[in-house]
């Protein structure tokens, strides 16, 4: 929407709240899962299943994101797939996003609209949609996103059913984000795919459903880091995990020349970066298609290894870490 006289967008203190709401839902095509959309004081949304997975993560300004390098499309994008990988962790599929944002007042509305519009560019991705939210001033840029999902009258996927003696496989790719980020950090030209995918990251949606049906013992969602991940997985279940680094060297290779560029270890971002979203579970039997063996569970004590040694490194993110760190 721009304003007549000046061809410049509205900000949302000039149009006000429920003018944007209004904006930012209207046309939209909702999916067959939901019985009522936007509009009233909540949403419906079928649970064919009769349960229904549910989780949330939140993105602040200059600490998830900056608009300086992202645009908000891509903002959306990301905040979605952060959502979206969780519900594939458990071995369900996300059907209904809930979105609170909040922005300083004058914030131009195209801005929200273009966050907007890469959320539901993201969500179709795998048949869900946005259902409802809220609009709040705030300092800063904050987009606070519930997902639900269906199981699909399956067992949810824990990380506590892990046992010893299954591989560890992963679907997706590792490191990619944090050799974006180092590159970004660097203000690093080229390796432009490696600084997309810190921007948006790619889940491999479809594959927390196709692990489950495979038996799928444990499962997470690739988050925090490698290790930081399969340790949760590790202490749930009460084994040991030994990565094997001839199995991930297809993602160090990969990283190998980005690295060298900022003078970083690809394997610290292998290992330890986050933000892919790639999926990591344990499996007693075969692995379906498209996930790849890269390691063993073992008799405890519940810890993470890598070629049957500590890992002495970097081994993932924690929240109240200073940025950058």
């Amino acid at each position: 929407m721009r304003d007549d006289t000046s061809g410049k967008s509205p900000t949302l203190e000039q149009l006000g709240e429920f003018a944007v709401i209004d904006r930012l839902v209207r046309g939209r095509r909702l999916p067959g899962a939901v019985v009522v959309g936007p509009g009233d004081d909540a949403a419906v949304v079928s649970a064919g299943d009769g349960r229904t997975l549910v989780s949330t993560d939140m993105l602040v300004q200059d600490r998830h994101f900056r608009l300086d390098w992202s645009t908000p499309h891509e903002v959306g994008r990301k905040a979605i797939a952060a959502n979206a990988a969780d519900i594939a962790a458990m071995g369900g599929r996300a059907t209904a996003f809930v979105v609170g944002f909040g922005a300083p007042a004058g914030t131009p509305v195209d801005q929200v609209g273009a966050l907007v519009d890469g959320m539901w560019e993201e969500a179709g991705q795998i048949g869900a949609g946005i259902v409802g939210g809220d609009v709040v001033r705030c300092p800063q840029w904050v987009v606070s996103v519930a997902v639900l999902g269906d199981l699909d009258g399956r067992a949810p996927v824990l990380r506590s059913g892990a046992k010893a003696g299954s591989v560890v496989a992963v679907a997706g790719e590792l490191g990619r984000s944090a050799a974006g980020f180092a590159l970004w950090r660097s203000a690093m030209a080229g390796f432009d795919d490696l600084r997309r995918r810190h921007l948006v990251p790619q889940p491999p949606y479809g594959q927390g459903v196709a692990a489950a049906a495979a038996g799928a013992e444990a499962m997470i969602d690739i988050s925090d880091g490698l290790i930081a991940d399969l340790r949760h997985i590790a202490d749930a279940s009460g084994v040991g995990i030994d990565l094997s680094t001839a199995a991930l060297a297809a993602d160090y290779t990969a990283l190998t020349e980005a690295a060298a560029a900022v003078d970083a270890d690809a394997w610290t971002w292998v290992l330890g970066g986050g933000e892919d979203h790639a999926l990591a579970a344990c499996f007693a039997g075969p692995v379906p298609v498209g996930w790849r063996v890269i390691g063993k569970t073992v008799e405890g004590p519940a810890r993470v290894v890598v070629d049957g040694h500590p890992w002495r490194g970097y081994a993932g993110w924690q929240s109240f870490d200073r940025p950058g760190d």
